[in-house]
């Protein structure tokens, strides 16, 4: 289960990629702007805001964030992102930080692309640090003898999760789109005794969480925090760095 307020903690550091991306998307006045993964809708406000004469679109597979939304005003609704398509108006496509969770990702851009008329615009962005000591700590964690029993093996994502940069250029090229393609690893400045932790309960550990019980969570956590702490040691003014590396695509359909 998703917790809106868990992933609201490091709201404006979480924004700033999808900044990025939407600096690069270059439409004008778009009838109908899709965000898939929209999450508690925080982002999906700067569309409204950025395009106020289209009719926003925000879907996510979480009741509680699609809760969360609809509390901001945000015209949210629950499903599968593989279950959607374009509806014929549909001039922007944006995904920010979701479609990693989708195995088949590659195919479904490739069928949007295909769906979108000429001169729309699909913007992705999908974390990369897959390989990361952060998630190199996760991975010793769950694959220990106590936990291993407990977690099924695909509950973690490995290096294969995305594509480098240069993948989904040659993916949306093949695929009639002009593509703009790059990569850019933000050094996130966390407070707190626990910064990277409570960083990542709020994303990569939510599907861990959801397979362990409370009293199995906080050794899950206990065994965590060391490993942690050893990777993104705490300075001496109470700041942790976090380097955080991103993929991000954004392509205009031919």
């Amino acid at each position: 289960m998703w917790d809106p307020d868990t992933y609201l903690a490091f709201a404006d550091q979480r924004a700033r990629p999808f900044g990025d991306l939407l600096s690069r998307v270059g439409a004008r006045v778009p009838r109908r702007v899709v965000d898939l993964g929209c999450g508690p809708g925080n982002l999906t406000q700067i569309l409204s805001r950025r395009w106020p004469g289209a009719v926003i679109e925000g879907w996510d597979s979480s009741p509680e964030m699609v809760a969360a939304a609809r509390e901001r005003g945000v015209p949210a609704r629950v499903g599968d992102v593989r279950r959607w398509s374009p509806q014929p108006d549909t001039d922007v496509v944006v995904s920010n930080a979701t479609l990693h969770w989708v195995p088949e990702h590659p195919e479904l851009l490739v069928r949007w692309a295909a769906g979108l008329r000429s001169g729309s615009w699909l913007a992705v962005q999908v974390p990369g640090n897959f390989d990361a000591p952060s998630h190199r700590s996760v991975r010793a964690v769950a694959r220990g003898s106590y936990f291993s029993k407990l977690l099924p093996d695909n509950v973690l994502l490995g290096s294969d999760a995305v594509l480098p940069a240069a993948g989904y250029a040659a993916l949306l090229t093949d695929a009639g789109c002009l593509v703009d393609a790059w990569e850019t690893t933000y050094v996130h400045l966390l407070t707190g005794a626990d910064a990277a932790l409570d960083w990542m309960t709020g994303t990569a550990l939510g599907p861990v969480r959801d397979h362990l019980h409370d009293e199995d969570w906080a050794r899950f956590r206990a065994e965590l925090t060391p490993l942690l702490d050893a990777a993104y040691p705490r300075h001496a003014d109470g700041t942790t760095f976090f380097p955080f590396r991103r993929v991000f695509v954004v392509a205009r359909v031919r």
